[in-house]
């Protein structure tokens, strides 16, 4: 059911933004943002596929890949973790202490899509867009509203701190 509402949703969003509701802007200067790792992605910048065994991961991964493969069939493939500038001293800190402006991306590469995490007032913002900058945010439940987003991040943390997913070495 998941797997439909996600791809409801993509489709619904490259075909009309109007309902769209990302809290975060799209950081049109993505493309400088420097890339960096994650535990997740050790095998060479891709999260899991569907069909790997992830049950020995700690359950905040599982529920990663799982979310992930609603998107596509097989599981996302590529992906890469993009850093502003600007944040790229607290990201390796890992304290959470963003400023305004701040932002961090999940880019799922072969679908162009890019989760959005920036700050505001120290808070983290949550935003969907495709690599243009089209709104993808829809409605709750789909996976890809902010408020999906927020729940996942903030529901583990022992692996997150403000927004910032895998912040303690596992």
């Amino acid at each position: 059911m998941k797997k439909v509402l996600i791809a409801a949703a993509l489709v619904a969003g490259f075909s009309m933004s109007a309902s769209a509701e990302s809290e975060s802007a799209f950081p049109s200067s993505w493309k400088t943002f420097a890339s960096v790792n994650t535990p997740l992605m050790k095998a060479g910048g891709a999260l899991p596929g569907c069909d790997a065994d992830v049950s020995s991961l700690p359950k905040v991964y599982q529920e990663t890949v799982a979310t992930y493969c609603a998107v596509k069939d097989g599981g996302p493939g590529a992906v890469e973790i993009l850093v502003s500038p600007s944040a790229l001293a607290t990201y390796k800190a890992r304290d959470g202490k963003f400023k305004d402006g701040d932002a961090l991306v999940l880019h799922l590469k072969e679908l162009k899509v890019l989760f959005v995490t920036s700050y505001q007032g120290g808070t983290p913002q949550y935003g969907v867009y495709d690599e243009s900058g089209k709104d993808l945010s829809s409605a709750e439940g789909s996976g890809l509203h902010p408020n999906d987003c927020r729940t996942c991040h903030t529901g583990y943390e022992a692996f997150g701190i403000n927004g910032q997913m895998g912040s303690v070495e596992q």
